[in-house]
Parts: structure tokens; sequence; C-alpha cells
């Protein structure tokens, strides 16, 4: 067993710390938006998560240091594209640092021109309602304003590795 030992910051593993938090299987997301001056971004995201029902609140971070975080931290809405296990190459595209991640691909267009990614799990579309810096990252509360759920798996992530789901 790893204990990691936040009490004396000198000697604090973060790589120990990432790899426990890796232990946790999340699912993977693609967060899509458009900019103001109409540019659309996005960046595949696994730290994702539902907050409230009422009001229906998510929660998500970004890095600061992503070239996209000050669109992200400007735009009026978002979307959370909950990728199917049959996306892989989706997570992988939205994953790089290419300046145009749409360049050829089918998308539809959902509130304030936000793209929605086809043939996912679930997307919500929210406000950008609250933004909060927490050290490295900006975490972000979105208030959902429409839901779409769709058919599937999810694509999951665990132990630094894609992971699907089995029957049992």
């Amino acid at each position: 067993m790893t204990v990691v030992d936040s009490e004396e910051p000198h000697a604090f593993d973060t790589l120990a710390f990432r790899r426990a938090l890796g232990m946790f299987a999340t699912g993977i997301t693609v967060i899509t938006a458009r900019t103001a001056d109409g540019r659309r971004v996005g960046l595949t995201v696994n730290s994702f998560n539902s907050v409230s029902l009422d009001p229906p609140l998510i929660v998500w971070s970004l890095a600061h240091h992503l070239p996209v975080a000050p669109d992200f931290e400007a735009c009026s809405y978002f979307a959370v594209n909950v990728l199917a296990a049959d996306q892989l190459a989706l997570s992988r595209r939205f994953a790089t640092r290419d300046a145009d991640k749409f360049v050829d691909l089918e998308f539809d267009e959902g509130l304030d021109g936000t793209p929605l990614l086809r043939g996912c799990c679930a997307t919500f579309e929210c406000r950008n309602a609250i933004r909060h810096q927490g050290g490295d990252h900006t975490v972000f509360l979105g208030a959902v304003e429409r839901v779409t759920q769709g058919e599937g798996n999810p694509l999951l992530y665990f132990g630094g590795r894609y992971r699907w789901l089995e029957a049992e």
C-alpha cells in the first residue's frame, strides 16, 4: 500500500497521487463550446460529475495551462458529450492540441451554437454558470438547460487506460 502524506508538502509524491486518482473509474466526455467570435472548441475530459438535481448542475475542471482555457472561461454555454464505447477515436481526437478538431466531423448545434457530437450516450447542454479557481485548474459549474440521452454503453477510463463495460 502506498501512503501519500500532504502534511509534508516538500515530500508529497504527485506521481503517487496521480496513480491513486487513476484507481477511480470515470466516463469519458468531450466538452464543446462556441466562442464569441464563432470558433468551435472542444477537449476530452474525465473530470465530470453531477452536483445537484434541483437545480440541475454538473461540474468539470480544466487545467489553466491549456490553450482553450480562456475560451471556456469566456463562453456563455458549453456541452458535455458523454462518449459511447465505440467513440474512442473521438476521445483521442479531442485529446490532441490540433487547431480545429471539428474538421470533417459531423455534429449538430445546440444552445448558442454549441457543437453537439453525434452518437453519444448522453449530452448535457449547460449555461456556464460558475467558475472557481482551484489550484492549477478552473472548476466549472454548469446549469443544465437541456439533456439528451442516447443508447449504448459508455467509454471508460481506469488505471491510465481506456476500458469498456462487460455484461455480467
